[in-house]
């Protein structure tokens, strides 16, 4: 890894070695302007700064694939990437449509299966501030504008806290749930807060899911464990990146 680079991603120049190495996937959760209260200012990037990093990438020869396409061998001359954005927070649709398409950019949303149209009903009780998710309707607008969707489980449970019979239903289930309700295949799922081992990758592999992306930094290259992409986690620049990291990794 190049020396003192930043652990999230804000522009670029930092990264631009460490691209080099293999192919990066980007995460983001909220866009826009944070509520009072917030605890995890780190998990809202504003309007400005994600159009700015897009137009950034862009400009650099950056391209978006979807996770099933992506390109691992490195040296191969290219500047491919992904996006994904955790939970299906409705402000993403809000805020990030018009730049997406501006930079002609894919994407990717994970989305809580049982919470659709409902809130962040597993921040609240940690005092996070309450967020509405997509609704059906807004998903499909998600869809039609040309990006894709992904499992986060039912509920966004700790998956390897949870009994192995509850873990297989929010992992398959909530595959079932998504292509009954919107008709498209779901290939690619995301370990809430980036639990998993070896039992629970088994059990995403077997429920038919072609990768897993995990919350582990770092960019991908022909040797990854497809059920275990590294990311690297988008934010503002701020002195605070210890707890959301903490958060992250479930500790």
């Amino acid at each position: 890894m190049p020396a003192r680079l930043p652990p999230y991603y804000t522009s670029l120049p930092p990264f631009q070695e460490l691209f080099q190495t293999g192919v990066p996937i980007l995460t983001y959760h909220k866009l826009g302007p944070r509520p009072s209260g917030v605890r995890l200012k780190g998990l809202y990037l504003s309007a400005r700064l994600f159009a700015r990093q897009l137009s950034e990438l862009s400009g650099a020869g950056f391209t978006t694939a979807r996770l099933g396409d992506l390109r691992l061998e490195t040296g191969n001359g290219q500047r491919t990437m992904a996006l994904t954005f955790d939970d299906g927070f409705q402000n993403v649709l809000e805020h990030g449509l018009e730049p997406l398409a501006r930079s002609q950019f894919q994407a990717i949303q994970f989305l809580v299966v049982d919470l659709l149209g409902k809130t962040n009903e597993w921040e609240q009780p940690l005092g996070e501030a309450r967020e509405p998710l997509m609704d059906a309707g807004q998903v499909r607008a998600w869809l039609a504008a040309g990006h894709e969707i992904g499992s986060h489980t039912l509920s966004h449970p700790f998956l390897t806290r949870v009994p192995l019979r509850q873990a297989r239903e929010e992992i398959s289930v909530s595959k079932k749930k998504l292509e009954d309700q919107f008709g498209v295949p779901l290939e690619h799922f995301c370990y809430p807060y980036g639990d998993s081992n070896p039992v629970i990758r088994d059990l995403v592999s077997a429920a038919g899911y072609r990768t897993a992306c995990t919350t582990e930094f770092g960019v991908n290259d022909a040797g990854v464990n497809p059920f275990s992409l590294k990311r690297v986690t988008a934010r503002y620049r701020s002195r605070n990146w210890s707890s959301l990291k903490a958060w992250l990794g479930g500790r």
